[in-house]
């Protein structure tokens, strides 16, 4: 069996020749030969000490250590299935190819060059035929069963571009020795150039354009997409690809050098060898030339000759076989074409658990480490470096060509030592290798080139857009960006302009907005290129206020039937709000710093965002000491709910207090109302329950004088939930049903949700569970709908104690992980220490007393360092959690498992729960 370990492993790769046809005719037949064949394979390659690691369909791949063995195995297969009798089918041609060299092994696969390489050296192939590299023929030479010879078949240009490879053939008496010319690229008329590297990460690409040309009706194809993305590179290897397909030949035409369309035509002709008599037009000589040859041509950089389309349709209409590959950043805009945008490599989402095996899947990252070996040999992916790769391959977009760049550092920099420096990205990414376009050698030189190509207009709005962060819709670029009404006259034109140059990128928002914006590569160049034109300071101003507008109107929505809408606009808002904010706090402009934060934070709480949010209030409060009262009182307000929804209670009444001494002093009956319902959010949270129910009271007094339907809703829900914690049920149950009622009448999705979820709780209390899990279930559908996180939490939990009420202990377990993981996220310490009460309520029923002890000592601690006792109801499930726990540990055991459980802080004992899930 081969060793995974071994430095120089032989490969060996087979498929079929003409399976798909074969299937088609002999569809039970090749059911039986296909298992029959996989025998053989297996039957040859085992014994010979080869391990076969993957199949797909009908190929097969395997591994040895040395290079002999796999001669001895290919000979044993190509004579099994010769010797067999294959009925309808006459005959399985299985072509052979071996290779050698190191390649990544993980996970019981392989990758890297080597094996790519000989998937393309497999391809050159035919069926029956055995095809050895130059490397492999020099370790299996002079080792050769008697009688076996290789027969030297040149240097040859594979399909994948990269070089040339010295191939043999692999001769036996009793064999087939004679076969068609191999597949490569000297056998076809073709000038595609060679490449020094391989092409890494564009599998689905490559098949998805392939694909297109193969289609009758696609004579036209355009990749589109901005500079870097790798569009010329897809595009010779889809032209490799085909030569099969184009019996004429495939052929790049470079454009890049030209700027006049009236060179096109010269150029095409040069690289077919055409000239043009002196009788006759040179459109007319490769219209003749090109008359019933099946031809593909691969024109690269058409952009700079847009105004040339033209005359490819017109080649294209008189030559009927003849098919066009287009790269550009920008479509011809010609009848008949069909457009394929490049995207850029995939790349992990973050945040995530980094681990070198699961990201170096994700084709950004491949290509990074590909690369850094080039100028670092040693260069692999670890624990300490795999976040930063993962990090650099995002901050850079997928881009291959700025990856490139960046990895060629990697002889500099490490990874860890490289993302710091990224913040000056386009200064960092220079330095490509020398022979290419100078375009390619830096990112900024592959922006440059498509800059030039925009007019006056198209580059103003290029610029501005550059203070976007996450794009934005036409409403907010024309006012942000209409700087004097410079670009009034056809925004939308100018707009569709920068995506047809793949400047910019437009898609659909969640609420199928139309989105305009810039990579964030790019969107660095914009900003330099806005800083050189003086307007800077203008057009960020412009920006922080439009966005101050929007979170103002935000916030007063949120109260409002529209509030769902207005929590996801808010959302999808959310990079260009932080924008705002972090201009003025840069800016010292104080006011727009605490008017923004101060309108935010209901949809910072609603959508679970409670410590960034704290952090901007903080801030904001600490520059604005100057600032209005009223606009400070709000944004204490703010800082003081989301301080309590962390469970931070003494900052949280210290900002709440001094809000309802200036809303006092300002009359602010509305303000006062608002503050002392949180105040009493407060005392019940830390189990003040009569302190709580006098601050709810004088609230809900206040808002009925005022007829604020939406404040009543919230106090009546709270005087509920005050109610329930000291079971005072019918009464809870009053209330609960007329903020209910109200809410649905005010089309108040978030208060009647919140209704809902207590009336759950009420069920859950008197023993109603099937009531409480439907409640429940309703409840978190709106939640969900809505996007409130801490509520999504919050409910999970509730459900969880639904299940375990009703024995469904798996089901509650889960429910309360679920919760678990998402306070975690949200920093929401007594949801935490709920969580881990349920799973030990459900431990302890399964007869795991040892781990439930451990959980409710852990819970106990988290509860006394936030200051938030169990309510009474939640109290006596807990005593019996402990008492039955107690009595099947005994004292001594009970007493060491409750101290360990105390000394775990939260994200111990989350992570406790993570390694024991099980038990």
């Amino acid at each position: 069996m081969a060793d995974p370990s071994s430095e120089t492993p032989t490969f060996f790769f087979t498929d079929i020749e003409g399976s798909t046809q074969l299937w088609e005719r002999f569809p039970q037949a090749m059911r039986t030969a296909l298992a029959r064949h996989d025998a053989i394979l297996r039957a040859a390659i085992t014994p010979s000490g080869g391990t076969v690691f993957k199949t797909a369909g009908d190929a097969f791949y395997a591994v040895f250590d040395e290079a002999p063995p796999t001669v001895r195995a290919a000979l044993a297969v190509q004579r099994a299935l010769l010797a067999e009798d294959w009925g309808a089918i006459k005959a399985l041609k299985v072509r052979i190819a071996l290779h050698t060299g190191a390649a990544d092994h993980r996970e019981g696969d392989y990758f890297g060059p080597t094996v790519n390489r000989l998937a393309r050296l497999l391809a050159a192939g035919h069926g029956g035929q055995i095809l050895l590299s130059g490397v492999t023929k020099e370790l299996v030479e002079g080792t050769l069963p008697p009688g076996i010879e290789l027969r030297d078949l040149g240097y040859r240009r594979l399909k994948d571009l990269v070089g040339t490879e010295h191939l043999f053939q692999l001769l036996a008496p009793d064999l087939p020795t004679s076969f068609p010319p191999l597949r490569t690229l000297d056998t076809h008329p073709t000038n595609l150039p060679a490449q020094v590297t391989s092409l890494i990460g564009r599998e689905r690409e490559v098949v998805a354009v392939t694909g297109l040309l193969r289609q009758p009706s696609v004579r036209l194809l355009t990749l589109t997409g901005p500079g870097g993305v790798g569009k010329t590179r897809l595009s010779l290897q889809v032209g490799a690809d085909l030569l099969d397909d184009f019996q004429g030949g495939v052929f790049f035409i470079p454009l890049g050098s030209i700027r006049d369309d009236r060179l096109v035509l010269p150029t095409i002709a040069q690289a077919l060898k055409v000239k043009r008599p002196d009788d006759e037009s040179l459109l007319d000589s490769l219209v003749h030339f090109l008359d019933q040859q099946r031809i593909l041509l691969v024109m690269d950089n058409f952009e700079q000759v847009l105004e040339a389309a033209p005359l490819v349709t017109e080649l294209l209409a008189a030559a009927p076989q003849l098919k066009a590959l287009v790269s550009s950043r920008a479509v011809l805009q010609v009848y008949g074409e069909y457009e394929y945008p490049v995207p850029p490599l995939a790349v992990p989402r973050l945040p995530l658990a980094v681990n070198g095996r699961a990201v170096r899947q994700y084709p950004a990252v491949a290509l990074f480490v590909e690369r850094a070996r080039a100028v670092q040999p040693e260069f692999d992916l670890t624990a300490d470096n795999a976040a930063s790769v993962v990090e650099i391959c995002t901050r850079l977009d997928g881009l291959p060509l700025a990856i490139e760049l960046a990895a060629a550092n990697s002889r500099l920099f490490t990874p860890q030592a490289m993302l710091p420096r990224l913040s000056s990205r386009l200064r960092l990414l220079r330095g490509g290798p020398r022979d290419r376009p100078a375009r390619q050698q830096s990112l900024a030189g592959a922006l440059d080139w498509s800059y030039e190509l925009l007019g006056p207009g198209e580059r103003r709005l290029f610029n501005r857009l550059g203070v976007f962060v996450g794009g934005g819709d036409e409403e907010a670029i024309s006012a942000v960006c209409n700087v004097g009404g410079d670009l009034s006259l056809d925004m939308t034109g100018v707009l569709a302009t920068l995506v047809r140059h793949s400047m910019a990128w437009q898609k659909e928002d969640a609420s199928d907005q139309a989105r305009y914006g810039l990579l964030e590569t790019i969107q660095e160049y914009a900003l330099e290129k806005l800083t050189e034109t003086e307007e800077m300071t203008l057009l960020r101003r412009r920006h922080a206020g439009y966005f101050l507008t929007l979170a103002e109107t935000g916030e007063r929505e949120l109260t409002g039937p529209q509030q769902a809408n207005w929590l996801n606009r808010l959302e999808i808002e959310h990079d260009n709000l932080r924008a705002a904010l972090a201009w003025s706090l840069d800016n010292h402009d104080n006011e727009i710093l605490l008017r923004v934060s101060g309108a935010l934070w209901p949809f910072w709480y609603r959508r679970g965002h409670l410590k960034e949010g704290r952090q901007w209030l903080e801030a904001a409060l600490t520059h604005g000491a100057l600032l209005p009262p009223a606009l400070r009182a709000k944004g204490l307000h703010g800082a003081g709910v989301l301080a309590y929804l962390q469970n931070n209670y003494g900052p949280a009444i210290v900002c709440l207090e001094e809000s309802l001494a200036i809303r006092a002093q300002l009359g602010d009956k509305e303000g006062i109302a608002n503050t002392l319902n949180n105040l009493g959010r407060v005392a019940e949270f830390q189990g003040d329950y009569q302190r709580a129910q006098a601050f709810y009271q004088e609230s809900l007094t206040t808002f009925r004088q005022l007829d604020n339907q939406w404040g009543i809703i919230q106090v009546l829900n709270n005087l509920g939930s005050v109610a329930l914690q000291q079971e005072a049920f019918d009464q809870a149950t009053s209330l609960l049903q007329e903020s209910l009622s109200l809410a649905r009448a005010a089309g108040d999705r978030w208060g009647l949700a919140l209704s809902l979820n207590r009336l759950g709780r009420a069920a859950l209390y008197q023993d109603e569970y099937d009531r409480a899990g439907q409640l429940y279930s309703e409840s978190l559908e709106l939640w969900r709908e809505l996007g409130d996180r801490w509520r999504i939490a919050r409910v999970l939990h509730n459900l969880g104690l639904v299940a375990f009420c009703q024995k469904e202990y798996e089901r509650a377990a889960g429910l309360c992980r679920e919760s678990l993981v998402l306070s975690q996220e949200l920093g929401d310490s007594e949801g935490i220490a709920a969580c881990l009460e349920g799973l030990a309520g459900v431990a302890q029923a399964q007869g795991r007393s040892s781990r439930a002890t451990r959980l409710c000592g852990a819970a106990s601690a988290l509860r006394t360092t936030i200051g938030a006792p169990l309510s009474p109801i939640a109290q006596w499930h807990h005593q019996h959690t402990l008492a039955n726990a107690r009595l099947e540990l005994g004292e001594a055991l009970f007493t060491e498992a409750w101290a360990d459980g105390r000394l775990l802080t939260a994200e111990q004992a989350v992570e406790y729960v993570a390694k024991h899930e099980t038990g």
